[in-house]
């Protein structure tokens, strides 16, 4: 496959990250080889699209152009695009030299659908001695538990990721109504990819060589909000759950919960009882913790969920937002 034939699509919503989404693209262009075309795709915010279309040179800018949230504005990206191999970073994150092809090279097997890299988090203040490596996921990195090498996985993070264009279309992209909006935060990447393999046959690659540098702000190193995104995440993996017809896609999920888990917390209270302090008895109770919130996330979605309603694809909110080259 050749390398040069990408698109990489950035998705975006706020002015206040403006600084990291400058910094995003810049490392896009930086990349060895160069992607053909960088697409911002702005989520109903005409301040920032028009910063975006004066101060970004050489990107195309793009209005979402479907409901609000980063699954449709994903998707206006991406559908954009012309090429085989679509890659997608967050407008907050920064790709390290070798991120593109790094993710690139797996689709030379024609039975890969999708691929996705490692994710570094960039800690804005200390990071808490009880937070375990386990968990790392909610604050958007990778975790213990992942492949250390090259390897297929089930599912992959949007943050970092490269999509097969014609399989991305047979599924008709992200589900758009299920997905990261303000506090609500449900696993639409993962949704993404359980559809996508099983459309095909196909399977995922994470290429842990492929890295990026993701921050995580203050507010999202304090106990509330892991216990809040612990809860979201339940509440979202029994929705999944329910839009693709069953428990067969928590599959990765049950060896997560019976086998990672477990280790984490035995080692942590042994650690602790050794007298290897007390931050590892601390981590083997986030993980309870963090075990049970998800519990009760899922609990309340059995109760309470209901299956959203699909979106289809609508004009521009703002008809002047056309993209521009």
């Amino acid at each position: 496959m050749n390398h040069s034939a990408v698109s990489v699509v950035i998705p975006c919503h706020t002015e206040r990250r403006w600084p990291q989404l400058v910094r995003a693209v810049g490392s896009v262009f930086a990349q060895q080889p160069r992607p053909i075309e960088v697409v911002v795709a702005v989520d109903h915010n005409e301040t920032l699209y028009e910063r975006a279309v004066r101060e970004l040179p050489g990107v195309t800018v793009l209005a979402n152009r479907f409901q609000r949230g980063v699954s449709g504005n994903r998707n206006t990206g991406v559908r954009h695009t012309t090429t085989e191999v679509v890659a997608l970073l967050d407008d907050d994150a920064y790709a390290h030299p070798g991120w593109l092809a790094g993710l690139v090279a797996p689709f030379a097997d024609p039975a890969v659908v999708g691929t996705g890299g490692a994710i570094r988090p960039d800690w804005e203040r200390p990071r808490p001695a009880w937070f375990p490596d386990e968990f790392l996921w909610v604050v958007g990195g990778s975790y213990t538990g992942m492949p250390a090498e090259t390897a297929p996985i089930r599912n992959v993070w949007s943050a970092s990721m490269a999509v097969r264009r014609d399989v991305f279309d047979l599924v008709d992209g992200f589900r758009v109504g299920f997905g990261k909006v303000g506090d609500r935060s449900r696993p639409e990447d993962t949704d993404l990819c359980i559809r996508m393999s099983n459309a095909t046959g196909g399977r995922w690659m994470y290429v842990p060589g492929a890295l990026i540098d993701h921050p995580v702000e203050a507010a999202r190193t304090r106990l509330r909000f892991f216990l809040h995104r612990c809860y979201q995440e339940g509440r979202g993996k029994v929705e999944m759950a329910r839009l693709n017809d069953g428990g067969e896609s928590l599959g990765s999920e049950r060896s997560y919960l019976t086998r990672t888990l477990p280790r984490a917390v035995g080692r942590g209270l042994a650690d602790a009882v050794r007298g290897r302090g007390a931050a590892n008895a601390a981590k083997a109770g986030a993980v309870l913790a963090g075990v049970a919130a998800a519990a009760v996330g899922g609990v309340a979605e059995l109760v309470h969920g209901q299956r959203p309603e699909r979106v289809r694809p609508a004009v521009a909110v703002n008809a002047g937002a056309e993209a521009r080259q």
